[in-house]
């Protein structure tokens, strides 16, 4: 299944651009009229939840322990965390390469943390499975977080 995603409101609105000129099949939902500045994170995340999107948001520091609490109750498409360190271009890369690589189902319950490495170059190291030998050199990871009950 094919990954839609939601901008959380402290995305930069240049990716969602960025990203719809590169690829204008990319279903990502800018925040404007969805997630007000200052919404609460467990709104966000069952604002992106019920849409059924991947949540991109900027938050590092507070919607990943959220997002914990979310998938202790709920079921979550997943998260994409970009820090604000990473530049546009970096970020679109790195969205893109996930949209090609993973497909929704590998992204549910999951949490993703800085889609690129410093150089900008894209790629994933998965914590759940291997998906290819190439991308053990890279700095991401997914990090699972479906609680087994």
């Amino acid at each position: 299944m094919k990954i839609r995603f939601q901008a959380d409101a402290d995305i930069d609105p240049d990716i969602r651009k960025g990203l719809l000129r590169r690829e204008p099949s990319i279903d990502f939902q800018p925040a404007a009229g969805i997630i007000a500045d200052g919404t609460l994170d467990p709104e966000v995340l069952a604002i992106a939840a019920d849409d059924n999107r991947v949540l991109v948001s900027g938050d590092l520091r507070t919607m990943s322990v959220h997002f914990q609490d979310f998938i202790g109750t709920r079921e979550s498409p997943g998260v994409l965390l970009i820090p604000s360190a990473r530049s546009i271009g970096a970020a679109i890369e790195g969205l893109l390469f996930i949209m090609v690589e993973l497909d929704a189902a590998g992204l549910a319950q999951s949490s993703i943390v800085a889609p690129l490495n410093a150089r900008g170059r894209t790629g994933l190291r998965s914590a759940r499975r291997p998906l290819a030998p190439t991308w053990t050199e890279y700095e991401t990871e997914i990090v699972p977080t479906r609680r087994d009950n």
